[in-house]
């Protein structure tokens, strides 16, 4: 059995889509899943990078993409009233409710639909009251052990070389966004091309020019 290490952030929408599809896309096979809870813009920090939502024509784009992926597949995506928005609260609520930090399917389930489903204030602290008496998490989500482990996956994940989510890492190759898991799915089937070449020599490949 395979196992697959899925790191989100509820602010993303593709992180939402990818979520709802996980099952279905790798129906049939053997695998587990441990959800890692991180701070998507920690990730763009260290990378030098803007979110998606921080490019004004970027932004349109892809509030329009992802209302369009949930309408082809039937699944529910409303958009937030603000976005983006500030996901710490609902984070710590997540590796709150574990000792390590992972949050099972339910709780990360209930955190993305409180987002993404309805289109409300997902920053809304009495919402996010509510949220928490119902997830009854273990611990104060505001402790410092809490932080820490939410600091820890995301420091796991730029040392894997993530950065972005969604991404599943298995094997110790990643697997970035919602529309590679039908690539994640032709891994864990055992396709030889992942045997090949191809993976790893992309790392090989000379950069003609860069940007300063």
């Amino acid at each position: 059995m395979k196992h697959i290490t899925f790191y989100l952030d509820f602010i993303s929408p593709y992180a939402w889509l990818a979520f709802e599809e996980l099952p279905q896309a790798l129906m049939g096979l053997s695998y587990s899943v441990t959800y890692k809870p991180l701070l998507f813009a920690a990730l763009l920090k260290h990378h030098g990078q803007l979110g998606p939502a921080e490019i004004p024509a970027k932004r349109d784009w892809t509030y329009r993409q992802v209302q369009w992926l949930a309408h082809s597949k039937g699944r529910p995506l409303d958009l937030p009233a603000t976005h983006p928005f500030n996901p710490l609260g609902l984070l710590r609520l997540a590796i709150a409710t574990d000792p390590q930090g992972q949050p099972n399917r339910y709780v990360c389930e209930t955190l993305f639909r409180h987002v993404w489903v309805g289109g409300q204030d997902a920053a809304d602290a009495p919402r996010l009251a509510a949220l928490t008496a119902q997830l009854t998490p273990l611990r104060n989500p505001g402790d410092a052990s809490v932080k820490a482990q939410l600091k820890a996956h995301g420091d796991e994940a730029i040392a894997k070389g993530i950065f972005g989510v969604p991404a599943f890492e298995v094997d110790g190759k990643v697997f970035w966004g919602q529309d590679s898991l039908p690539m994640l799915r032709a891994y864990l089937e055992g396709d030889p091309w992942f045997d090949g070449p191809q993976w790893d020599a992309v790392q090989a490949v000379p950069a003609g020019v860069t940007r300063q």
